[in-house]
């Protein structure tokens, strides 16, 4: 569907938004406004990654936002995000995007309807800004599951559904991460030297505070994940030393039993009256005698 939500008599540019548009509707468009082949081929691919191009009439910028309701266990960049292709010069912007959003909306009702949008560059920066937004939330929301596998795995609850669920988190992690590393290019651009005013700067801000934010939440998985191994780790050495402790007090009285159970006919100690009483002291005087060598050496 193609909409012009703002004109040049009106606004001083136009805007024309293409939502899940067809192949015919994006060529028409492309026509219209001499669109290189180039840029219309990157923004027909559903998992091309942000960019920002610059070609003789216009500057082609692809950006990712952070989809209403990804499944629970998404971990790629296209199951999390949704890409929204711009196209833009002082005279028009244009908008395609394939997922339904209310980011478009939420712009044109803010800047466009209100009138305090009257150049395509102060437009292009709501857009970038408005979709730097969209990971605000889903980024506390990741924060605050970092922070309930961090209590499980020191409380020693070890399951397999929080080693699973730290995977995801991370992979949820590591491709915003990604997308927001890949989007510098954008932002800088937008807050050029000769571009830059209060507008442009406190997107910069706003990119630099989530790009952090989730620079943080990325060591802190990383982290957790070694934490978490090495805890396991810990109780493994634990469960083998406590077997090693077991293993060493019985094979000194496997040893005495196999050599009584070996039944030659010359063996005195079988004749012997007190031949079993006897064993069965020596055994329990190894057995002591371990048990206060591994106390000596405090590994009991």
């Amino acid at each position: 569907m193609v909409q012009l939500l703002a004109t040049k008599d009106r606004n001083g540019f136009d805007w024309v938004d293409l939502s899940a548009p067809s192949d015919e509707e994006i060529r028409e468009v492309a026509a219209k406004y001499t669109l290189h082949e180039a840029s219309i081929k990157d923004c027909m691919q559903p998992d091309h990654l942000p960019k920002y191009e610059v070609f003789d009439n216009y500057t082609f910028v692809i950006f990712r936002v952070l989809a209403a309701n990804p499944p629970h266990e998404a971990d790629t960049i296209q199951e999390l995000t949704n890409k929204i292709s711009i196209f833009f010069n002082a005279d028009y912007l244009i908008t395609i995007h394939r997922a339904e959003g209310n980011l478009i909306d939420l712009v044109k009702t803010k800047r466009i309807d209100t009138g305090k949008c009257d150049n395509t560059l102060y437009l292009l920066n709501s857009l970038i800004r408005e979709s730097i937004l969209t990971f605000e939330k889903p980024g506390f929301k990741l924060s605050e599951s970092l922070d309930y596998y961090e209590e499980r795995v020191f409380l020693r609850q070890r399951t397999s559904p929080i080693l699973r669920g730290l995977y995801f988190v991370k992979r949820k992690i590591d491709v915003i991460r990604r997308v927001m590393l890949l989007s510098y290019e954008i932002v800088d651009n937008i807050d050029s030297p000769e571009k830059s005013d209060v507008y442009t700067r406190d997107l910069r801000d706003l990119y630099v505070r989530t790009q952090t934010f989730f620079d943080n939440l990325s060591e802190n998985t990383a982290q957790l994940l070694s934490m978490y191994f090495s805890i396991a780790s810990q109780r493994t050495n634990e469960i083998m030393r406590v077997l090693t402790i077991f293993s060493v007090f019985f094979m000194p009285l496997t040893f005495v039993v196999g050599v009584y159970g070996m039944n030659f006919r010359h063996m005195p100690e079988l004749d012997w009256y007190y031949g079993y009483p006897a064993v069965m002291v020596l055994m329990v005087g190894i057995s002591i005698g371990i048990y206060f060598w591994f106390k000596r050496k405090g590994w009991l």
